[in-house]
């Protein structure tokens, strides 16, 4: 903070003014975790990003996880930040739990990456809740471990699989795609297999839809912008310097979500065919 203001001003502070500042960061931090929020969502983005900290006298990778909503009328907001080692079901409802405690009724469909017990805390918090899985991780897993020379022609065989018209189409293309691939690489088809119901959700939706719900990629944005702040801080020395630091980072990204989904008066339209039952409740 003392070079950042000696940056712009030309000017350092004290110490003392910089404990201040950071007090009153943490503060507002904290207001904001606890806000109130909506009480539907439309969609409901979850993924995490992981920053090194000091943990008992030990560096330790920790996640931090951040969950960003879109509201009936289109717009995007975080709606707060969590910390921790460890994912479960036990864990993942609390987390739903916290935001079912500041309002949240109902959401109408979570976009999620294959977190240890995301699935079954939705189901447990938001029973009406659809879930998809990222597409964009799913194929990230699928390639991992896949030898640079095959890569290319692999991605164009998954390809076929999420790009298929309707999800009948999208199985016969896994088939496909585990004849050609299952001698060497037999995980990724029953991996496919394995989250098959929550990957082919969005199939059943019109392309607009389809295009918010398919990957998580809103929230891998905002977890750049986290990484590009925290870069020069390669350990956090608390729990409590991470939370600064990453809430500055969402205060700063969040200035620029102040227009709607441009697509959202079609999108809604549609929402209504699909979850107007739901919708009606709310008015």
């Amino acid at each position: 903070i003392q070079t950042h203001i000696k940056d712009l001003y030309g000017y350092e502070i004290s110490p003392e003014t910089v404990i201040s500042i950071t007090d009153k960061v943490l503060d507002r931090a904290q207001e904001w975790q606890g806000r109130p929020l909506e009480s539907v969502y439309a969609l409901i983005y979850m993924d995490a990003v992981f920053l090194k900290m000091r943990l008992e006298g030990h560096v330790r990778n920790v996640a931090l996880y951040t969950i960003i909503g879109i509201n009936l009328d289109g717009q995007k907001e975080c709606l707060g930040l969590w910390i921790s080692e460890t994912e479960s079901a036990k864990y993942w409802v609390s987390v739903l739990n916290e935001l079912k405690n500041r309002g949240v009724q109902d959401v109408l469909i979570f976009t999620v990456d294959n977190l240890k017990g995301i699935s079954e805390a939705i189901e447990a918090v938001f029973p009406r809740a659809e879930i998809q899985k990222c597409i964009v991780h799913q194929i990230r897993n699928s390639l991992r471990y896949v030898s640079w020379k095959e890569r290319k022609a692999m991605a164009k065989d998954l390809r076929a699989i999420y790009e298929a018209a309707t999800e009948q189409e999208g199985a016969t293309a896994l088939e496909k795609f585990a004849e050609k691939w299952d001698k060497r690489y037999p995980h990724i088809s029953a991996s496919w297999r394995t989250n098959w119901d929550e990957i082919v959700t969005f199939f059943k939706y019109p392309p607009e839809i389809r295009s918010l719900v398919y990957t998580t990629n809103p929230i891998e944005s905002l977890n750049r912008q986290i990484k590009k702040t925290a870069k020069n801080k390669a350990i956090f020395p608390n729990e409590q310097a991470l939370v600064k630091q990453v809430y500055l980072a969402i205060e700063d990204a969040s200035k620029k979500w102040i227009f709607r989904h441009r697509e959202w008066a079609v999108i809604y339209s549609q929402l209504m065919i699909y979850f107007g039952e739901r919708l009606g409740e709310r008015a």
